[in-house]
């Protein structure tokens, strides 16, 4: 069912907003419009230009709980949003504080790092770095040398080069290293040695001691920051585990506080005399409009003002569905094809019958249908997963007709058939033969669906006043009387009774079909319309003529197309077959692996394809005849207290 909705005009004092969402409106679902363009009739509407105060700490206490698990710590409420802000501002300058002093401190350990890779690979050098930075008579120069100039060093070392090179470590790229030279022969070996790509690493007398003392000091030093900023790090979490639960409140209060706040994006304001009001406007559903004008009837600062006939002047309402929880899985397949507009039939009770009753009938199997409504039901009830709600319903019928059809799990000797098992059962028919009787029970459900249909169509078209497609429609009352007509020649024809006589028949059908043709001018003709045919009168014919013969063809590829109904019964009953000849079920030796593996199988491939062709029935040989679905869904702006 679609749920009746009212256009609200709410306003009063501007200063009164954040009072009336806090008050009213949060109890209540509304789908707020944009007040600047739906008011276009009103002058002097101003937008609100105030900046949210609010997201700014949310953001904050977002950050906060972002790294802790909250699951099981129930929310503690601060006593209003001046408490909120003040918790926020305290945790916040707590928080950045040893933030700050963490990222001091990640900076020294980044810096001793450094310090700590310019010595390392001088540690074998056992050296005094004091003594050999200030020789008198002699320079050092650390650093470090490719390995493919090394051995050319060695080499000049011996025949040019008057220094001598101490080897500290070694990589896959470089040997490190320091090289003495004396301080009158600095310059002309610092060239030579530039010219063998040595690259200079700068060590200061500050490192102290020998590089090994030096390496072990910075990593004493490295390992006590780390220390330090552990520490600190602790200490952050254990300030916001402290008030994580008043943090949660604040953070539940705060979002609603934004969303309150927000409500301005679609609020205009209006200035009279020396007074600012807002003006805010929305769908609310008919029963929430009735509650919310009586609790504020007394609330001298809040106007309501009903727009009965809003949607003839600013278009539709949008549609919000309100079934019986036993339907409400199959909300999800209206929603697929569109929602219903105000006003039209809401199909979804409609569907849940028929696509129910006809997935049973194609998938029929007690054991299997049994567990397709457990399997389902626990999903549903477990993950609130819709589909899985919907198989578990379509698992009851196919139990049912699984005891109609004599089925469990693909036996059909544990149980007898109530009805007929569908791949044995024949019946003689005039003209046509001897058929399977699924067969024919199926394209005779089939009539009445679209019969049904057609009945829906009718009454869909009265409630929109269209006079054209309730009369002469091909699914109108014209294409019921032809329809019908056929379907009941048929049936006297199939049970052995006289048929009508040639003139009746003539116009039983003839006329339906004409008043079909003639569709555009008739109903022209009884609105009074002076609109003109565009085409000529010979186009029109032509057009009436195919479109007529689209009309009948119809009529027929969609009854046929019932006859999938009892295609997928008689395949399901062969498919079992094929699964306990593969067990050897029938040579005694039962294998219960393959009878189980082969059930979930079926269950599993056959249940989807029965389930997208009866969706497919649903869709185009139901649907299309009654149904347009050009609603749009209700939003509202957020969800009302106490009802979600």
């Amino acid at each position: 069912m679609i749920v009746k909705m009212k256009f609200l005009n709410i306003t009063g004092p501007k200063s009164d907003i954040d009072r009336v969402m806090n008050v009213y409106l949060s109890k209540y679902e509304i789908q707020l419009e944009n007040a600047l363009t739906e008011l276009k009739t009103m002058d002097n509407l101003l937008p609100f230009v105030e900046v949210n105060p609010y997201k700014e700490p949310l953001a904050k206490v977002r950050q906060f709980l972002g790294g802790l698990d909250s699951a099981n710590v129930e929310p503690v409420f601060p006593s209003g949003k001046d408490e909120i802000l003040d918790l926020v501002r305290d945790v916040n300058h707590d928080f950045m504080e040893l933030l700050e002093k963490e990222e001091l401190l990640k900076k020294k350990k980044e810096e001793l790092e450094g310090r700590l890779a310019v010595i390392q690979p001088f540690s074998s050098l056992d050296m005094d770095l004091h003594e050999v930075l200030h020789y008198q008579y002699m320079k050092c120069r650390f650093g470090r040398i490719s390995t493919v100039y090394y051995h050319r060093l060695e080499r000049s070392l011996i025949d040019d080069i008057k220094a001598v090179f101490l080897e500290g470590t070694r990589d896959e790229n470089y040997v490190y290293g320091v090289y003495f030279v004396a301080s009158a022969e600095a310059g002309k070996v610092d060239t030579a040695m530039k010219s063998l790509h040595f690259e200079r690493i700068t060590v200061t007398e500050d490192f102290g001691g020998t590089p090994l003392g030096a390496c072990q000091k910075l990593q004493k030093e490295i390992e006590e920051t780390k220390e330090e900023i552990t520490k600190l790090q602790q200490k952050r979490k254990g300030l916001l585990e402290k008030n994580e639960a008043r943090l949660l409140g604040a953070q539940q209060m705060l979002d609603k506080l934004s969303r309150n706040f927000d409500v301005r994006r679609y609020a205009a304001r209006t200035e009279e005399e020396k007074e600012d009001y807002y003006i805010l406007c929305g769908w609310m559903p008919e029963e929430d409009a009735r509650a919310f004008m009586e609790e504020a009837k007394n609330d001298d600062k809040v106007y309501v003002v009903v727009e009965d006939d809003r949607e003839q002047f600013f278009g539709e309402p949008p549609t919000k569905l309100k079934n019986p929880k036993i339907f409400r899985p199959f909300e999800m397949f209206v929603e697929m094809y569109g929602l219903p507009k105000a006003g039209e039939m809401d199909p979804t009770i409609f569907v849940g019958l028929t696509y129910t009753f006809i997935f049973g009938a194609m998938f029929g199997d007690v054991g299997q249908g049994l567990f397709l409504f457990v399997g389902g039901g626990l999903l549903y009830l477990l993950k609130k997963i819709r589909l899985a709600g919907i198989i578990s319903l379509a698992g009851v019928f196919s139990a049912f007709f699984g005891f109609m059809y004599g089925s469990v799990f693909g036996f059909e000797d544990i149980i007898e058939a109530r009805w007929l098992r569908p791949i044995d059962q024949m019946i003689e028919l005039p003209f046509l033969g001897r058929l399977n009787t699924v067969f024919v029970v199926s394209v005779a459900f089939g009539m009445f669906i679209i019969i049904v249909a057609m009945i829906l169509h009718i009454i869909n078209a009265a409630r929109a006043h269209d006079v054209g497609d309730t009369l002469f429609d091909a699914n109108g009352i014209a294409g019921l009387v032809f329809y019908g007509a056929v379907v009941a020649v048929i049936v006297l024809f199939m049970t052995g009774h006289a048929l009508p006589g040639g003139l009746v028949l003539a116009v039983m059908f003839g006329v339906p079909l004409i008043l079909i043709a003639l569709k555009e001018p008739l109903t022209r003709k009884i609105e009074k319309s002076t609109k003109k045919m565009e085409e000529s009168k010979a186009m029109f014919v032509t057009q009436a003529f195919f479109e007529l013969f689209e009309t009948l063809l119809s009529y027929f590829s969609n009854t046929i197309s019932f006859i999938r109904v009892g295609a997928f019964a008689v395949s399901h009953t062969a498919m079992m077959e094929v699964v306990l000849m593969l067990a050897g079920a029938e040579s005694g030796h039962t294998n219960w692996v393959v009878i189980v593996l082969g059930n979930l199988f079926v269950c599993a491939m056959e249940g989807l394809v029965v389930g997208i062709q009866v969706l497919r029935l649903e869709y185009y040989e139901m649907f299309s005849r009654f149904y347009h679905g050009g609603g749009r869904e209700f939003h509202p702006y957020m969800e009302a207290d106490g009802k979600h």
